[in-house]
This record gives C-alpha cells, sequence and structure tokens, in this order.
C-alpha cells in the first residue's frame, strides 16, 4: 500500500501536479522562471548593467551623499531591509516597512499601493522622497556630469551623456537582474531534491483548503499582485491603496508581498510591525482583526502548534540560499 501510494506521488510530480485527498492541488508549471521583459528602449546589456549597480551601491543619489540604494535594500537580506522603517537622508524615519526588491522584474506594478507602473519609474520615487534621498535626478546627472568615469560608462551604456534617461534606465536594468530562483523548494520543483515530512506538510497546508495560502501568494513569485486587507489592524493610519484611487473601498489595502526569501526579509506587514514568521502566521491564525476591509478569504486559520511549525517550515524552503552569502555585494 505504501509502495503504491509513492509510486502514485512520484507521478503527480512528474505530471506537474501533487494531489492529496483532492484538497491540494499544485501545479510545477506554476513555479517555472519566467521570462524577463524590458522595455524596448532599455534592452539588457553589460554595460548597461555595470552602470545600474554602481548607481544603485552609490551614495551620491542622495542630498547629502550619505545613503544608497543599497542602504535600504542590502543584499544579504534579500535586497531588503532588517528595520522597521528605513532611515532616510539626516535619519529621518519612513512611512513603510522596505520590501525585497528580488524577482522586481516580474512584478506588473510597483510600491505597496501600486502607485507606479514601470520600473523606470519607480526608481526615481525614492530619490525625490523628502524622507528618503530628498533629491533631484537632474542634479545626480550634474555630478556625474563632474565624474569622467560615468561619463564614459553613459556614453558606452546609452550613446549619451548622464542624464535622466540614463540614470532612471540603468537603475532598471541592473534591478531586472536581480532574480531568485534556487530555493530548496525551487531545487524539489525542478530536480526532485526532496523536502522533509514538516516540510511537505507544510507545502500541504498553503497549498491546501485548511491554510490556502495560495489564494494570494500565487505563481512563481508567491504573489498575485493583487490588493488585500489581511485583517492586521482595526484603524490604519497609512490610507494603502487608497491613496492611489482615493476609494474608501481601498483604505488599507496593499500589494500582496512575494513570499520568496521571506526568511531574510523581515519585519513583516506594510508597517513592519511584525517582528518573526512564527508571528507572521500566528496573526493568520487567530489574529485577525474585523476592519471593513477585510479581504474575504482572510479568516482566522486555528492551526494547532504543529501545524505552525510545519507551516514555518515550508515558508524556509522559499529561502535561496545563495543571498545569504551577499554580505559584502558591491
Amino acid at each position: 500500500m505504501r509502495k503504491t501510494a509513492f509510486l502514485a506521488f512520484i507521478w503527480a510530480v512528474i505530471a506537474g501536479t501533487t494531489l492529496k485527498n483532492d484538497e491540494t492541488l499544485f501545479r510545477k508549471t506554476d513555479y517555472i522562471v519566467p521570462t524577463v521583459i524590458s522595455p524596448e528602449n532599455n534592452l539588457f546589456t553589460n554595460k548597461r548593467y555595470e552602470l545600474g549597480k554602481r548607481l544603485f551601491f552609490d551614495p551620491m543619489l542622495s542630498r547629502d551623499s550619505s545613503i544608497s540604494c543599497s542602504s535600504c535594500h542590502l543584499p544579504s537580506n534579500a535586497f531588503s531591509d532588517t528595520l522597521q522603517f528605513s532611515l532616510g537622508v539626516q535619519n529621518r524615519i519612513g512611512v513603510r516597512n522596505t520590501p525585497s526588491i528580488m524577482n522586481v522584474a516580474f512584478h506588473p506594478y510597483y510600491n505597496k499601493d501600486g502607485g507606479v507602473n514601470t520600473l523606470e519609474k519607480q526608481v526615481l520615487v525614492p530619490i525625490q522622497e523628502h524622507i528618503e534621498m530628498d533629491f533631484n535626478i537632474v542634479n545626480i546627472s550634474d555630478r556625474m556630469l563632474r565624474d569622467s568615469s560615468y561619463y564614459s560608462m553613459s556614453e558606452e551604456a546609452y550613446g549619451r551623456y548622464p542624464d535622466p534617461f540614463v540614470i532612471s534606465r540603468a537603475l532598471a536594468c541592473f534591478e531586472r537582474t536581480l532574480i531568485s530562483s534556487n530555493s530548496r523548494f525551487d531545487q524539489y520543483v525542478n530536480s526532485g531534491v526532496p523536502l522533509n515530512p514538516l516540510e511537505l506538510k507544510g507545502m500541504e497546508l498553503f497549498f491546501g483548503k485548511k491554510a490556502n495560502c495560495v489564494s494570494c501568494h500565487s505563481g512563481f513569485n508567491f504573489s498575485n499582485y493583487s490588493f488585500e486587507n489581511n485583517g492586521l489592524k482595526l484603524i490604519y493610519t497609512d490610507s494603502g491603496r487608497m491613496r492611489v484611487t482615493n476609494l474608501e473601498s481601498d483604505r488599507g489595502l496593499f500589494k500582496v508581498p512575494s513570499l520568496r526569501n521571506v526568511e531574510l526579509s523581515g519585519p513583516y506587514m506594510h508597517d513592519g510591525s511584525v517582528r518573526s514568521l512564527i508571528e507572521v502566521i500566528e496573526h493568520y491564525s487567530e489574529g485577525i482583526k474585523p476592519f471593513k476591509n477585510k479581504s474575504e478569504q482572510i479568516e482566522s486559520l486555528e492551526l494547532s502548534i504543529n501545524e505552525k511549525e510545519a507551516l514555518l517550515s515550508f515558508l524556509l524552503t522559499l529561502t535561496d540560499e545563495s543571498l545569504k552569502q551577499n554580505k559584502n555585494e558591491k
């Protein structure tokens, strides 16, 4: 009997679907790395990548040259921050938790409220924000013009001197290369590297009817990019998606985050108010609050201690171990 069940399981994996008791549906094909699509005016080249990478780690993008993009997007933390709110120039405190920008190439829109529709535009947001870099892209261009090496790199990459077009596109080009696709989960899907029993139980919960995490955290990047409210609070000082749409029904709604490398990207939630992954799981298990715009699919899961441990174990399989080695990425 055990041999028959094992063979059925193997066949399901080969066919691309794992089923258990008709309650768990997992399609292997949903987790194949998508193709990175770049706009026609910013196709990838090594020269553009090198320029964008240099800019990403250069503090001269901020008004007082004190912080760079990498000050808040730490390579060792899946290009997220370890603080509840990142610190901008003069230690100004941010208002939203810094998200990971791994796999940002696959996002259909940007920021937690979806207010920006291209990566080339998004890179301008932190540069101009008063509580972040508090600068102007035209002034950055002037700084680059005074640096002969930047001038040469810009000419080689885009055939023009350093200007706002070059800066925004080079940064976006670099960020599109930040792809994470080699977690233990990926190895399980692509090469059959086994997960342990606790991890498999957590996977069954994640994709099954009991927890149904996949209703929002689906696809290669473990996000359907919808805007949802997860019952974190009863009152929201951050209006979320409403900031873009001005609709009261969008108050407190935020873009569903990717769960890839979630082990490395804490603290969690839009405001960084949840410190650990187990606390995140406990929120969904018994901490849901009845906010008026709470998403219908969000209900307290009432998980057992063992189920919480299993779900945590599965989430840890989404970590790309190579990112832990990026302590000194430059």
